[in-house]
């Protein structure tokens, strides 16, 4: 019987790498900067990394004036940050968050170039809002390297983290994320590898469900947000945060749930759907449950 083979020694983790540029990618390298980390922030835009680079500067700057920094370390933490175009950028990195966006073959095909250029000890984590861990991790060629590492949306002011295993993730793998996570600055919370583990299991549902309310007419845009508000005393109503996540990711997750739980109650919404491809998806493109074109939102419907 042959003994299985043994795991390099996880490195002291000193340089962290960002896949993706965007909303996600761009606050990750801001929090991971600030808590001391050398980071390297790749995206094949060059566009979309001027403007994360532009976003974190900005993000800094408005610490600055709440108090929550000094200009000194505001210095510091942008000179820790590298943007770059090239995943060969990384072959030094301990650590690879890949925030790509919410889709599997995309994913994929970033781990597969990606294990090309990355050290042999590395690990990877997937900010995946709902996709199953031990399913990309087997993409890869250290499924005991790989673990979810979900943050929250906007990540400098969202304290949580999603720390997800898949199946085969090693100990010292999920110890060393975790202590990641508290140098963050973040809570870590422990979720089981099933679809959207427990923040999107729980938050989209409730979206899709104010969207059925809108598109069966119980109640119109302003009407949902407003009752949320006043009467679940939530700070953003279902509608206008689906518009702050992207109503593209929305139906991602609620896509993940449909097909990985096999529940009808997880059905997407046909009208999400319908805004969807109508390239309505929100806040980033300025039009989605709300239109974001004038002075103040107003709701399309």
């Amino acid at each position: 019987m042959t003994e299985p083979a043994q795991l390099p020694p996880l490195p002291e983790i000193a340089t962290i790498g960002v896949v993706g540029a965007g909303q996600m990618g761009s606050g990750i390298a801001q929090v991971a900067a600030l808590a001391g980390y050398r980071v390297k922030l790749v995206d094949n835009n060059p566009e979309q990394l001027a403007a994360a680079m532009s976003k974190i500067a900005m993000g800094l700057d408005r610490q600055i004036r709440k108090g929550h920094l000094d200009e000194v370390a505001r210095v510091a933490a942008m000179d820790r940050i590298t943007a770059s175009g090239a995943l060969e950028d990384l072959a030094d990195c301990e650590l690879v968050v890949e925030a790509a966006t919410e889709n599997e073959q995309v994913k994929k095909a970033i781990f597969k170039e990606l294990l090309v250029h990355l050290r042999h000890d590395a690990i990877i984590a997937s900010n995946t809002s709902s996709i199953p861990i031990t399913r990309l991790a087997a993409a890869t060629d250290r499924p005991e390297r790989f673990i979810g590492m979900h943050f929250m949306n906007p990540v400098p002011a969202m304290k949580l983290i999603e720390v997800i295993r898949g199946i085969a993730t090693e100990e010292d793998t999920y110890l060393a994320i975790r202590a990641v996570t508290e140098r963050l600055g973040k809570t870590p919370v422990t979720a089981e590898d099933f679809p959207a583990f427990i923040v999107n299991r729980i938050l989209l549902p409730m979206i899709n469900e104010a969207v059925y309310t809108l598109y069966e007419g119980v109640g119109n845009v302003e009407s949902i947000d407003t009752a949320m508000r006043l009467g679940a005393n939530h700070p953003m109503g279902p509608l206008e945060l689906a518009d702050f996540i992207g109503l593209d990711t929305c139906l991602a997750v609620m896509q993940v749930l449909y097909e990985g739980l096999a529940d009808s109650k997880y059905r997407p919404c046909p009208l999400l759907v319908k805004y969807v491809e109508a390239g309505w998806l929100g806040r980033k493109v300025k039009r989605g449950f709300y239109d974001y074109r004038g002075e103040q939102p107003v709701p399309t419907r």
